[in-house]
């Protein structure tokens, strides 16, 4: 499988393991039936696409671009949907993951170019 396909199996999953996550906030603790239902609904398909992905893709990898997009996309929604401020380390933090994903991708042998 080429890599542009791994990549795009990967980036949905990690986009529905991010909207799982929006309606997992949404749900308030479980108390709000649709967002609850969303919210499983999304991170099953979160979760086959993943088990998809790494059929092919070494675990720590897929799972070091799982995190850490998720982490800066979740973070963005959480600014944009929920109105959750980030301060300038929180700013930092999530400049030095995504440096972190380019190296891993740009530099690593260990990736599957």
């Amino acid at each position: 499988m080429n890599p542009a396909t791994l990549y795009t199996v990967l980036v949905i999953a990690i986009v529905f393991e991010v909207l799982g996550t929006s309606a997992m906030q949404a749900a308030q603790h479980f108390t709000r039936l649709t967002p609850t239902v969303l919210m499983v609904l999304c991170y099953a398909v979160a979760f086959f696409f993943l088990s998809y992905a790494l059929r092919h893709i070494p675990v720590g990898i897929a799972y070091a671009l799982w995190s850490g997009l998720g982490i800066v996309l979740i973070s963005i929604a959480g600014y944009v949907v929920f109105g959750q401020k980030l301060d300038l380390p929180a700013i930092l933090g999530l400049a030095l993951i995504i440096a972190g994903v380019l190296v891993l991708n740009l530099f690593s042998k260990s990736t599957f170019h």
